[in-house]
């Protein structure tokens, strides 16, 4: 598999229609844009063991771990990335007619470099976490994401500027003289729902690493 390579970003602009995708995947709507004071729900709290990075991302806080094995169910799409949102709101429900409970927020897996791969060939997964190994039905797949070391950070604000982060980690990964060894994953660790402003979305961005040949 061919995944990001660290000179590459994707186009913010190329991921904007994700969002609403990713807010029907969560069953809710966009906050509204002045919502009375009374009705504004607290502030969500995400477990993050770094600073939550922010635009303009000229500092990104990053470091490395070695992530478990992560059981999942998903769906596979090709073409442009725009896509996941959709992918998302299809795997949501195909689990509810299913039976399968998600066991934590919904991430994808971006696997080819948009500036390289023609759109039509660009391959990613909308993926949902699960406990065990569910028996699940056709389209919906099941896997598990393998245990391995990576590179992460936390990134705070609307989910399509979270690409904008990626310099940074890249610029950890070539310090340490390592290398991407796989797909890039994005969990989206904040309902929507839960916000009355998207800058208190956050997301952990994940981009496993091996050192280089």
């Amino acid at each position: 598999m061919s995944a990001l390579p660290g000179s590459s970003v994707i186009s913010t602009s190329a991921r904007a229609a994700a969002v609403l995708g990713l807010l029907l995947a969560c069953g809710c709507q966009a906050p509204a844009s002045a919502p009375a004071a009374s009705a504004a729900p607290s502030r969500p709290r995400v477990a993050a063991d770094l600073p939550i990075s922010r635009a303009p991302f000229h500092d990104v806080s990053v470091n490395w771990k070695q992530r478990l094995d992560q059981p999942y169910v998903f769906l596979e799409g090709r073409g442009s990335y725009t896509g996941i949102g959709d992918l998302l709101e299809q795997v949501n429900a195909l689990m509810a007619e299913q039976g399968v409970a998600p066991a934590g927020p919904p991430f994808a897996l971006y696997y080819d470099d948009p500036g390289v791969v023609p759109i039509p060939g660009l391959r990613m997964r909308a993926c949902f976490p699960v406990v065990g190994a569910p028996q699940v039905a056709g389209p919906l797949t099941y896997s598990v994401l393998p245990s391995t070391t990576v590179v992460y950070a936390f990134v705070g604000g609307p989910y399509p500027e979270v690409p904008r982060a990626y310099p940074g980690l890249y610029e950890f990964m070539r310090k340490l003289n390592w290398v991407e060894d796989g797909p890039i994953r994005e969990t989206y660790l904040v309902n929507p729902a839960l916000v009355d402003d998207f800058e208190q979305l956050v997301c952990e961005v994940q981009i496993p690493a091996a050192s280089a040949p």
